[in-house]
Formats: C-alpha cells, sequence, structure tokens
C-alpha cells in the first residue's frame, strides 16, 4: 500500500467537508429557494464522494494478494 493517500481518498474528504459546508449553509439560509439549492448542492457532493469511496475500495480490493 502507497505511503501517500491517492487522489480519490483525498476527494471523500473534500466532497464530504464540501456537503457539510452546503449543510451549514441551507440550515442558516433566510429563503427557502436557497435552502433548496444548498440542499441539492450538498447531495451532489455526496455523490461525487461516494463515486471516489467506490474507486478507492475497488483499487484496495485489487490491490490485495489473492490466496488459494
Amino acid at each position: 500500500m502507497a505511503s501517500h493517500p491517492t487522489l480519490d481518498a483525498e476527494l471523500v474528504v473534500w466532497w464530504e467537508a464540501e456537503a457539510a459546508r452546503l449543510d451549514s449553509l441551507a440550515a442558516s439560509a433566510r429563503f427557502g429557494f436557497m435552502r433548496q439549492h444548498y440542499a441539492r448542492k450538498a447531495a451532489t457532493a455526496r455523490a461525487r464522494a461516494q463515486v471516489s469511496r467506490l474507486r478507492e475500495q475497488a483499487r484496495s480490493v485489487a490491490e490485495r494478494p489473492a490466496t488459494a
């Protein structure tokens, strides 16, 4: 295993932080349309994090040595 995180691992952390930031903005929004806008953007950020998470999991499975 590499001693440094992969780009996908870093993206998971970044997108999750971005989703949390957008959730905070949605919670403090004064108008409903802004709440919905930030909520949609947060959902998109979580979806992007999931894509990178799945890539990272596939990478870790592929790197494991086969046992017989």
